[in-house]
C-alpha cells in the first residue's frame, strides 16, 4: 500500500470516528445526561429531578438518541405503574471519567 492510500484511509478513519464522538457528545444535555447516570441505574423522574432545566420532551428526546447510540440502556420493568431504569452501557462508562477530565475546561475559565 503506498502512502497516500494509508494517508487517505488514516484521514477517513480519523473523520468516522470524529463523527461517531460528535454524535455522542453534541447535543446540549447529553454530556450532562451521561454525568448524571454516574455508576448507578437512575429512573426517568430521578433525571428530571437532577436535571431540572431541561424540558420533558428534550429528555426524552436525548435518552433515546443515547440509547440508540449505544451510550444508555433502559430497562422497563413489568410492574404497575411502570418502571424505567436508564443506565450507562459499558461503552457509556468509559466515556464517564474522559468527561470528567472535560471539566478542567469549566475550571479554567472560571477561573480569575
Amino acid at each position: 500500500m503506498n502512502d497516500q492510500l494509508r494517508t487517505q484511509k488514516s484521514t477517513d478513519t480519523t473523520q468516522l470516528v470524529l463523527q461517531k464522538t460528535l454524535d455522542i457528545i453534541c447535543g446540549k444535555w447529553r454530556l450532562y445526561i451521561i454525568y448524571q447516570l454516574g455508576t448507578e441505574p437512575k429512573r426517568y423522574g430521578e433525571l428530571r429531578r437532577m436535571i431540572p432545566d431541561v424540558s420533558e420532551k428534550v429528555l426524552v428526546q436525548e435518552l433515546k438518541v443515547l440509547v440508540s447510540l449505544g451510550v444508555v440502556e433502559k430497562k422497563s420493568y413489568g410492574e404497575i405503574p411502570p418502571r424505567v431504569e436508564y443506565s450507562l452501557t459499558a461503552k457509556g462508562r468509559q466515556v464517564l471519567p474522559k468527561l470528567l477530565d472535560l471539566t478542567s475546561i469549566g475550571e479554567t475559565f472560571l477561573e480569575p
